[in-house]
């Protein structure tokens, strides 16, 4: 009952709902034959028996007269005296029915009694068989007919349920997929899509990273972008620390996406020490994430070219990974003019402020806050030093030393033998010998905001001053040690793929990455000359030339040269059925204008020539 209620029970039950209903209607047939058949033979019988006594051959009998009988009376009367035998039925029916009638004809005289017939039963026992029989033929012939009927009409509804239940179905399932394609388009907040041409200008990037390395000695290495969430959590007190894209895994790990490679870096170090050989060059182009506030050339992910050596204990190495900063800037067509390094110590911080009375626990906090020396207003930098419990005179004695600074200052302030001071006097004296001494700014406001850094830091700035810091790194000689390993000294750098773009872009430095890498289009006339095409595409790739081969059919040689063009390809090579059936080919060199016919076995070569020529 309940599934012939919904519109998905009419469907996944209709052929069995059917033979349902043509038995359930066979049924209310079946009973509606039997009871119209009795109504039909009563009145059959009633009307025969007055027919029989109005117009019988014997003469009626006398009436007798019969004073009808209160109710009393009735009930007194024998049950014996009020039963008849099943045969006598038929013969009271028709007394009853003439008794009726002469009732009424007495009462309308007025007369309060009725009159009996006493009359032998008849013989009408085929008659009400035969009449018995025929109706519960016709009333069952149109039980039947309508019972066809409304079965008809059932199961055609069912049928219309059915298919509006599909059709609503398909509605319902129709603009379910309209509302699932009303999406975002655009990536996550603070993350890039990289089309074709983004990426052809992050393979430019990356090519300069990928050569100045190699050029210094390094090896590329990488990590999984998804690391533990403590390994991030040991430095305390850091900002990055706050910005951690992490969370809990269906292991109930707690992980987070990496926000710096360095890290990660010290965890393969610490793994393999043993098998690792003394001094280690290394280098890696990391997708980093950082949930932080967005600024021009900021974002919450962001590539970086990484290099770090480890095993060196003196400036040396500090040397020469500011050698490699300054030579991949300069490859991309930056000078000094357009960026400078700051440079400091935290060996210098370290005594300054032990001369002014800040101690060791503070140092950490302290030196966050002087990191902010130059984007913070002074008045609100000292009020900040003041809430972590600084006296107002250390303040003052502090930021005075630090403000205008220079090695000399230091040097007078620390002594010539100070640690930090001699570190930054031999940076700067190799820094002449690299070349790059242009390059150097010192600056003792320069703390970076890693906890980890031990010595040096140094940062690449724009002297414009719109972009924030372009690159930076430093020492980190202790960085093992929070990973339970013994110390080992470290020296690296991060450059970022998004501020040195900015800069680039501001310069006029970028590269064209608006037409692809091919050289070469190959292009058949016609399908039948396609596997001829395939042989001379497959020649000029092993050759190493960068070969389109041309899959569409049926297009115009007109089309072709457009689209060489919107390639920037150097030369297109067509196949044309006269020229292929002589074994030759069309070699049209794009960028002079010029076009030549050659054999098909010399198409390399002379494709490698049309390009040598065209520059």
């Amino acid at each position: 009952f309940f599934a012939m209620m919904t519109p998905s029970g009419y469907q996944t039950t209709s052929i069995m709902q059917s033979s349902h209903v043509e038995a359930r209607n066979t049924s209310k047939s079946m009973v509606l034959a039997v009871i119209g058949s009795i109504f039909v033979t009563s009145f059959a019988l009633g009307v025969r028996s007055s027919t029989t006594n109005l117009f019988s051959t014997p003469s009626l009998r006398p009436t007798t007269q019969v004073v009808a009988p209160t109710m009393g009376q009735l009930s007194r009367v024998p049950k014996s005296e009020v039963q008849f035998s099943h045969n006598q039925w038929p013969s009271r029916v028709a007394q009853a029915a003439v008794s009726r009638r002469g009732d009424a004809r007495e009462s309308s005289t007025g007369t309060n009694a009725f009159s009996t017939t006493s009359q032998a039963p008849t013989a009408s026992t085929p008659i009400v068989a035969g009449t018995f029989i025929l109706a519960s033929a016709i009333v069952g012939a149109l039980a039947s007919v309508w019972s066809q009927r409304r079965s008809d009409r059932y199961i055609h509804d069912l049928a219309m349920v059915a298919t509006s239940g599909r059709q609503s179905a398909a509605v319902v399932q129709d603009k379910s997929k309209k509302a699932q394609t009303k999406f975002d388009l655009q990536p996550p907040k603070g993350t890039r899509d990289f089309y074709p041409e983004d990426m052809r200008l992050q393979s430019w990037l990356f090519g300069h990273f990928r050569r100045v390395a190699a050029e210094f000695g390094f090896e590329e290495y990488d990590a999984p972008v998804l690391e533990n969430e403590d390994l991030y959590i040991r430095k305390a007190g850091e900002e990055v620390s706050q910005q951690l894209y992490n969370f809990e895994d269906k292991g109930g790990r707690r992980v987070a996406l990496r926000p710096e490679m360095t890290p990660s870096l010290a965890r393969m170090v610490l793994a393999k020490r043993k098998q690792l050989p003394g001094v280690l060059k290394w280098y890696s182009l990391p997708q980093c994430w950082r949930y932080e506030r967005m600024t021009r050339g900021r974002r919450r992910e962001h590539y970086q070219w990484n290099m770090d050596i480890w095993g060196v204990e003196g400036v040396e190495a500090e040397g020469e990974a500011l050698a490699a900063m300054v030579k991949v800037m300069s490859d991309m067509g930056l000078t000094s003019q357009d960026v400078g390094i700051k440079i400091n110590s935290r060996k210098i911080l370290t005594e300054l402020m032990a001369a002014v009375g800040i101690p060791e626990e503070k140092f950490a906090p302290t030196c966050v806050l002087v990191d902010k020396l130059e984007k913070v207003p002074l008045d609100a930098l000292s009020k900040d030093m003041e809430e972590l419990g600084l006296a107002k005179e250390t303040v003052a004695s502090l930021l005075e030393a630090i403000q205008g600074a220079t090695v000399e200052s230091f040097e007078a302030r620390l002594g010539a033998d100070s640690p930090g001071v001699m570190d930054i006097k031999q940076i700067f004296a190799m820094a002449e010998s690299y070349g790059y001494q242009d390059w150097l700014v010192f600056d003792a406001s320069v703390v970076r905001g890693l906890a980890y850094y031990t010595g040096t830091v140094f940062e690449g700035f724009d002297r414009t001053g719109e972009l924030r810091a372009i690159c930076g790194g430093g020492r980190y000689d202790k960085l093992l040690e929070t990973l339970g390993g013994e110390p080992m000294p470290a020296v690296g750098f991060g450059f970022g793929d998004a501020v040195i773009v900015e800069l680039l872009k501001v310069k006029g430095l970028l590269p064209d990455t608006t037409t692809s890498n091919v050289q070469v289009v190959v292009f058949p006339m016609n399908g039948d000359l396609r596997g001829k095409a395939l042989e001379v595409a497959s020649a000029l790739r092993n050759e190493g030339l960068r070969v389109d081969m041309v899959l569409e059919t049926g297009k115009k040689t007109k089309w072709a040269f457009k689209y060489a063009d919107r390639l920037a390809a150097n030369c297109l090579v067509l196949l044309a059925p006269d020229e292929v059936e002589r074994g030759e080919v069309v070699v049209k060199n794009l960028k002079v204008g010029e076009q030549s016919v050659v054999p098909i076995s010399a198409v390399a070569g002379a494709v490698k020539v049309a390009i040598a020529g065209s520059g």
